[in-house]
C-alpha cells in the first residue's frame, strides 16, 4: 500500500517537473562552463615561425573585413612586440582560467619572440618584417625606451611566475632579460626631479618623453612586477619616482573639469592606453603611500563617472587663462577598445582593493561598450568567434576590420571580468 502511495505521489507531482528541471540543471551547467574569452580569432592571428632553430611566436598586426586575412604594413612590417607582449599576457591569463596547453604553449613561443626582439642596448625592437627580420629603422620599431620596451618589460614580468613553474629554463632567460632592461631604466630616470610650465600647467620632466605618464604607468607595472619577483629594493625609488611624476599629471577635482584625469602628455589626454590609476593602485599595494591610492581613486570615482555619462571620449587638450582651466581641443572618435580596457583594469583593481562593489559594477558598465553602449548601438566584440572591431569612427561608422591590438585589448578586458561569478553572468546576459 505504502509503495503504491508513492508511486502515485511520484508521478502525480515529481514526474511532471523533471523535465523542466533537467533544463535548468543544464543550463546553469553550461553557462557555468561558457567562455565570453573567445580565442579564436586571436589564435588565427596568431603564427609559429622558425628562427636560429628556436620556435617563435609572432601575432600579426592587422586583418580587415569581411575575410580577415593577414594584412601587414609596407613602412612597419607584419608583427610587433606590442601585439606579442599583450597577446602573451592574454595567453597566460586563458591558461590559468582554463588550463588549456594550447594557450601556455603560445606564451611560451610568444615569450621567445619578446627575446628575440630586445637590443644589445637592453631596450626592445617592435616590427619584423615579412622574412622574419627585424625592422630596426622605422621609427615606431628602433630600440629605444619607448612604449614597446615598456610592454615587453611589463610583460615577461606578469607571466614570469607562470614560465617559471613550468619551463624553468625559459624563465631564467626572462629574468636575465628583464635585468638587462631595469639595468638601462636605472639609467635613463636617474635625473633630477625638474619641471617645467606648460601652458600654463605645472609639469614633471622625469618621466619617459618628460611628461609621459601613460609610458611611465607602464614601466610602473612592470617594476611593481619585478620587485615581487627579485626582492631587488634598488627599483622602489625609481618606483616612487615615476609615480609622483604621474601624480603631476592629474587635473581637476571632485566638482572641476576633468574631474581627477590624468592627463597622457603635456596638456593632452588620450583614452589610449591611460593606465595610471591602475599602475598606481599597484604601486600603492608595494609602497603603501596613501596619495597615490587617493589619487586613483580621485579619477575612477569622478573622471571614469564623466566619461561614461558622455559615452566616451577619443582626447581633449587643456590650456590655462587667468589661472582657469579651458579645453582647448576635444574630441569624440574615434573610440577603441585600447581605450576601454586601462579603465575596466582600474576599477577592478580598485574593487579588490576597497572591497566595494561599486568598482565591479562600474567596469561591468564601462564593458557595457563592448555589447552596444556606445553611438551607434553596435556590439563591438562577437563572443561567437572573439573579434572586436577595430573602432567606431562616428556617431554612426565602425570600422569592422578585427586588427591584433582591438582583439586583444577585448579579450584582456573580459577575462579580467570573468574571474568574478557575478559579473560573468552579467556579461552572459549582455550577450544575448
Amino acid at each position: 500500500m505504502i509503495m503504491k502511495n508513492m508511486k502515485k505521489y511520484f508521478y502525480t507531482f515529481i514526474a511532471p517537473i523533471i523535465p523542466g528541471l533537467l533544463l535548468f540543471i543544464f543550463q546553469f551547467c553550461s553557462s557555468a562552463q561558457q567562455l565570453i574569452t573567445n580565442t579564436s580569432h586571436l589564435d588565427h592571428l596568431y603564427q609559429e615561425i622558425l628562427i636560429d632553430g628556436k620556435t617563435l611566436g609572432i601575432i600579426h598586426i592587422y586583418s580587415e573585413y569581411p575575410d580577415f586575412n593577414w594584412v601587414g604594413d609596407d613602412d612597419e612590417g607584419i608583427a610587433c612586440v606590442d601585439d606579442a607582449a599583450r597577446a602573451a599576457i592574454l595567453y597566460s591569463k586563458h591558461f590559468s582560467l582554463t588550463n588549456s596547453s594550447a594557450s601556455l604553449h603560445k606564451v611560451k613561443t610568444l615569450t621567445e619572440f619578446l627575446l628575440y626582439m630586445q637590443s644589445e642596448n637592453g631596450w626592445f625592437y617592435n616590427f619584423i618584417w615579412e622574412d622574419y627580420s627585424i625592422n630596426k629603422t622605422f621609427q615606431t620599431s628602433v630600440a629605444i625606451p619607448n612604449w614597446w620596451t615598456w610592454r615587453a618589460l611589463w610583460a615577461l614580468t606578469e607571466i614570469y611566475p607562470l614560465l617559471k613553474e613550468h619551463d624553468s629554463q625559459l624563465a631564467e632567460r626572462m629574468l636575465n632579460a628583464v635585468d638587462k632592461t631595469i639595468k638601462e631604466c636605472e639609467k635613463e630616470f636617474s635625473g633630477d626631479r625638474a619641471t617645467a610650465i606648460i601652458d600654463g600647467f605645472l609639469r614633471p620632466q622625469w618621466l619617459p618623453f618628460e611628461t609621459a605618464s601613460d609610458q611611465a604607468a607602464i614601466l610602473v607595472l612592470a617594476l611593481v612586477n619585478y620587485f615581487n619577483i627579485t626582492n631587488e629594493k634598488e627599483v622602489l625609488p625609481l618606483i616612487e619616482k615615476l609615480c609622483d611624476g604621474i601624480l603631476l599629471m592629474q587635473e581637476g577635482d571632485e566638482s572641476n573639469f576633468p574631474y581627477g584625469a590624468f592627463l597622457s602628455w603635456q596638456n593632452i589626454w588620450h583614452a589610449y592606453g591611460n593606465s595610471q590609476s591602475y599602475a598606481l593602485l599597484k604601486a600603492y599595494e608595494l609602497l603603501e603611500k596613501d596619495e597615490y591610492k587617493k589619487a586613483a581613486l580621485l579619477e575612477i570615482n569622478n573622471f571614469f563617472e564623466y566619461l561614461i555619462s558622455q559615452m566616451y571620449l577619443n582626447e581633449f587638450k587643456l590650456t590655462k587663462e587667468l589661472n582657469i582651466t579651458l579645453t582647448a581641443e576635444s574630441k569624440i572618435f574615434p573610440q577603441i577598445a585600447y581605450g576601454i580596457r586601462p579603465m575596466i583594469y582600474a576599477s577592478l583593481a580598485a574593487y579588490e582593493l576597497e572591497d566595494d562593489k561599486k568598482y565591479l559594477d562600474k567596469a561591468l558598465r564601462i564593458a557595457e561598450w563592448f555589447f552596444g553602449k556606445n553611438y551607434p548601438k553596435v556590439k563591438m566584440y562577437n563572443p561567437a568567434n572573439g573579434r572586436c572591431f577595430d573602432g567606431i569612427i562616428s556617431i554612426d561608422e565602425i570600422n569592422r576590420n578585427s586588427g591584433a591590438e582591438s582583439t586583444i585589448e577585448a579579450l584582456l578586458s573580459l577575462i579580467e571580468l570573468e574571474k568574478y561569478p557575478d559579473s560573468k553572468e552579467q556579461l552572459i546576459a549582455l550577450t544575448n
